[in-house]
């Protein structure tokens, strides 16, 4: 066994760590850290398949929450075709930015934009980006930029589930949110499955699927025509167990919208369209009540998980244990104690103390997916490590007190568990 149990185990020297005498975090992820704690609520906009109008809704999104009184915040990482500034008519705008920070664009008094088509020289500019440099923008933008307070930060992806996804949800952490846009039809909805599979796998939760383009009204005599199909993302949605936050109809204002730079929202407040965007809305608007005011006050809950992390049957929970008591690093335990729980009402089932394997790099993530685990409460764990876990299906809570498991369980299917910093005892 290695000297240092941080991450994933196996040692971790030359690189930064998260426990106490190894190398300390460089001012720019001080800095990353300090800007993201500013910010109260993260949604990402996501979608595995081009043309379903993710950006037009993800536009709509800030722009709604900005008009409810939310200071927001909409982030464009579409490298390839940034078409947020043409949306908010905030072409040919250049942000002044200097060594310490990039100001944002005001659209208006609560809603601040950011995105890479304010630096290109012109509109027939292309980037051609690896992997790596897109990575480098991305964090760039959250770290850089200068938000401020926010109580939302909406960021629009490209879409697939390549490097901007992937790195906007990594940079942003495993609180960031995400909201799925799909359109009707078949061919739409397999790709768009494997955003859900892609948000599962990063460890993020999904708020839930909308369906774009779902129906026409014809303003002449009435009559609903299906032109994509219906029902293909509310289909999506039960079958992966995600919410479905509802239809947004095709509509040629919200063509028009797009294309003249203003938002449909701030123009059009009655109607379906206008109804059923709201209605997408409203469950974003509730996240910073009773939600966000525990992540505020340190408290974790059974509610963070999303249908899917809680299943159709039980919910086993691992508590790493020393003596009895919750070990403040899980590499350091004795044994694991797994209580398992009914995912209906919340009541203990079982209760069992498991001893692990030696704890070698990636092996308890893998073991404690093995036993069923689908969370792992525990006072410290380093970055690596709770990626492993949650590339294994098994979400992290850290900052635990120590307490008997049974307690700390209770706590936390009550929705009070308390929660501190993430402390390694090495």
């Amino acid at each position: 066994m290695s000297e240092h149990q941080c991450g994933a185990g196996g040692g971790c020297s030359g690189g930064s760590c998260d426990c106490s005498g190894h190398e300390a975090p460089t001012p720019e992820e001080i800095k990353l850290q300090e800007n993201l704690k500013k910010i109260k609520n993260k949604i990402v906009v996501l979608s595995g398949k081009g043309g379903v109008g993710k950006s037009s809704v993800a536009v709509n999104i800030a722009v709604a929450l900005s008009l409810a009184g939310k200071k927001t915040g909409l982030l464009d990482v579409d490298v390839h075709g940034p078409s947020v500034p043409r949306m908010l008519s905030l072409s040919g705008i250049k942000p002044f930015a200097s060594n310490e920070k990039i100001e944002p664009v005001h659209w208006s008094e609560n809603l601040s934009v950011m995105s890479l088509g304010f630096f290109l020289p012109d509109d027939d500019s292309s980037v051609i980006w690896r992997g790596p440099v897109k990575m480098g923008m991305i964090t760039q933008f959250v770290r850089d930029v200068d938000w401020g307070e926010l109580d939302f930060l909406v960021v629009d992806c490209p879409p697939g589930t390549g490097d901007e996804p992937l790195s906007a949800l990594q940079t942003l952490g495993t609180d960031a949110v995400a909201v799925i846009v799909t359109t009707p039809q078949g061919v739409a909805v397999d790709d768009v499955r494997r955003s859900v599979d892609f948000c599962r796998q990063v460890g993020n939760p999904i708020l839930g699927i909308v369906e774009n383009m779902s129906g026409f009204i014809c303003p002449d005599c009435g009559k609903r025509h299906d032109i994509l199909g219906s029902g293909g993302g509310e289909a999506l949605a039960t079958q992966t167990g995600v919410p479905f936050l509802g239809s947004i109809p095709i509509d040629p204002e919200m063509v028009n919208a797009a294309d003249g730079g203003y938002a449909y929202l701030k123009k059009y407040h009655d109607g379906e369209t206008a109804h059923s965007l709201n209605a997408v809305v409203k469950p974003l608007l509730e996240l910073s009540g009773s939600l966000q005011e525990k992540k505020e006050a340190g408290v974790a809950g059974v509610e963070e998980l999303s249908a899917k992390e809680r299943g159709n049957g039980n919910l086993t929970i691992a508590v790493p244990t020393v003596n009895g008591l919750l070990c403040q690093h899980f590499g350091h335990c004795e044994v694991f104690t797994l209580v398992e729980v009914s995912a209906e009402d919340k009541k203990v089932v079982k209760s069992e103390a498991v001893v692990p394997p030696p704890h070698e790099p990636g092996v308890l993530p893998k073991w404690l997916a093995e036993k069923g685990a689908n969370v792992i409460i525990a006072g410290g764990m380093g970055s690596r490590a709770q990626s492993l876990f949650t590339e294994n299906g098994i979400r992290v809570v850290t900052g635990a007190e120590p307490g008997a498991p049974e307690d700390l369980v209770a706590k936390y299917l009550e929705g009070g568990l308390q929660t501190g910093a993430n402390t390694c005892d090495h």
